[in-house]
């Protein structure tokens, strides 16, 4: 199925890198192991997907120095084995994101090397942060970002609907329409349903989550639901036949839980893509929510602060503002004399 979604493609997707297992893993220099546990000890308060993924990225990098660099140890490592690094991934089909952020992984590994572990290890006492080449990845992208229009988000709920996939309508609903990121919205509680609504009362307010920040706590916030989306919350509810303190759950081991980032990310690979027949991930419903209430006319202020809670105005119109302005842009060049006489 994923083969035939090429509607929206810029490139090829790349072949995955190898997961690094715990067998895998133990073959990598014990003395660079050490320093990757001693880093995660010292940074108690990163925030666990934080420590999930540079953990990731950490082990990555000992993998490709076992098998390409003899398994040096990481005060033998030079720019130029990093430059090799660098230009495998590359190689290898990664996108500019990911590649950044493996290298950042690696390179707060080394800063921390540079300020705790140099002045106590003599080995590391001209150590420097080998991540810091003049190397530059190309920024790509995987497919182009178009948001998702208001026809398609009906075309979803509908066709959900009618495959009575009522947690997948659910969530399409809370994504399309709340702003939050797929870790916000599997925090959703179910207890939002039962909020008394006022007479005129157009949104409900969700239970309090942890979105990306800094420390175990992150960043606390809620989110906004216009009203109709509670009929999709209440009737995934009322069908999935158990009670659950949150909304979007699933069953892993015998037990339900909730849904996991990856279920969101698979969700909207294998079910929204082909019903859309482009390509689409978990984040693009972020921007399709700014675009689509944008293009409805609310305040640029309130969507950035309320709907994507930005700091910055401008993060949400660089990153986060995918409207076509085709038809004012027509309307504008409409104006120039230049135009008059060829109508």
């Amino acid at each position: 199925m994923d083969n035939e979604i090429k509607d929206n493609m810029l490139r090829k997707r790349a072949k995955k890198l190898p997961v690094i297992t715990d067998e895998m893993y133990a073959q990598c220099l014990e003395h660079n192991r050490e320093l990757v546990e001693e880093f995660f000890e010292y940074n108690a308060l990163l925030s666990p997907h934080t420590r999930t993924q540079y953990r990731s990225g950490m082990r990555q990098f000992l993998w490709y120095v076992k098998t390409k660099l003899r398994n040096k140890p990481l005060y033998k490592i030079t720019k130029k084995d990093f430059s090799r690094y660098m230009n495998y991934l590359i190689n290898h089909g990664l996108s500019s994101s990911a590649i950044k952020f493996k290298r950042s992984s690696v390179s707060t590994l080394c800063e921390y090397i540079e300020d705790m572990v140099a002045e106590d290890d003599d080995n590391y006492e001209s150590f420097r942060n080998f991540t810091k080449s003049k190397l530059k990845v190309p920024k790509n992208q995987v497919y182009n970002k178009v948001a998702i229009t208001e026809d398609e988000y009906k075309l979803l709920i509908d066709t959900l609907l009618e495959k009575k996939d009522y947690m997948g309508c659910a969530w399409v609903a809370c994504a399309f329409n709340s702003g939050a990121r797929r870790g916000g919205i599997r925090q959703f509680k179910s207890e939002i349903v039962n909020q008394p609504i006022k007479e005129g009362q157009k949104f409900i307010v969700t239970n309090v989550v942890r979105e990306k920040g800094e420390g175990v706590d992150g960043n606390k916030t809620s989110y906004m639901l216009p009203t109709p989306v509670l009929k999709y919350i209440k009737l995934w509810l009322d069908n999935r036949g158990y009670e659950h303190e949150y909304i979007f759950t699933t069953k892993y081991n015998g037990t339900y839980n909730q849904i996991s980032l990856d279920w969101a990310t698979n969700f909207c690979r294998t079910v929204l893509s082909p019903i859309l027949k482009r390509r689409v991930n978990p984040h693009l419903f972020k921007s399709s929510a700014v675009s689509n209430y944008l293009s409805k006319g609310l305040d640029l202020k309130f969507v950035s602060t309320k709907i994507a809670k930005h700091r910055d105005i401008s993060t949400t119109l660089k990153f986060y503002d995918l409207r076509n302005f085709e038809e004012q842009s027509n309307e504008e060049f409409a104006k120039l004399d230049c135009f008059k006489d060829e109508d």
